[in-house]
């Protein structure tokens, strides 16, 4: 298969067992067991045979991976912390309701280059991480799953549109695949 028909699948990780509106980005939390194995048998029913799997080393997406390679035993699964959400430093395990609007638009006013939560990762830093795993993906010319998070399908959703780095808070994609669920994209022609 040639990297012009190659097809790379981004399936989001199952809900995480952790309060509702939790900061959880790069903290490893485990997911619901009932939705990883349900998201697990949907998508081990549709992927071609051979496609290489890839897997943030989060326990919430090693979990769903390690499910995945259990119902399709022709594949395995290699481990990439690229893969991994972004981390939010400061903010991680606090309640998004109680991160501090002026910490909050300190970042997004320097959306790009400030780090998320005071010392956490920078979005331009996340999407260089992001793209340095969909360029070697890229480079292997063969379909891929991708067992990730939110943030790197919407990563890879601007990578596809060619833009290596949203300057404004506002230009970061709203919309990511449900948990569980998964999109897919082909590599550029």
């Amino acid at each position: 298969m040639s990297a012009a028909t190659a097809q790379l699948w981004l399936q989001r990780h199952a809900p995480v067992i952790a309060p509702s509106g939790l900061c959880y980005g790069a903290t490893d939390l485990d997911a619901h067991a009932d939705g990883t194995q349900a998201a697990a048998a949907r998508i081990a029913a549709v992927l071609p045979a051979g496609i290489a799997l890839w897997s943030s080393p989060l326990r919430r997406c090693a979990m769903l991976a390690d499910a995945i390679v259990a119902l399709r035993p022709d594949l395995s699964v290699r481990r990439d912390a690229r893969l991994a959400e972004m981390s939010f430093g400061a903010w991680e395990g606090r309640l998004w309701s109680a991160v501090a609007r002026e910490e909050f638009e300190a970042w997004t006013n320097r959306f790009a280059d400030a780090p998320a939560g005071g010392d956490g990762e920078s979005v331009r830093a996340f999407m260089q991480r992001v793209a340095s795993a969909h360029a070697d993906w890229l480079a292997t010319g063969t379909d891929a799953l991708w067992v990730t998070h939110a943030g790197v399908l919407r990563a890879v959703q601007l990578l596809s549109q060619g833009v290596s780095c949203p300057e404004r808070a506002d230009q970061w994609p709203n919309d990511a695949a449900a948990f569980g669920d998964w999109r897919v994209v082909a590599a550029p022609t």
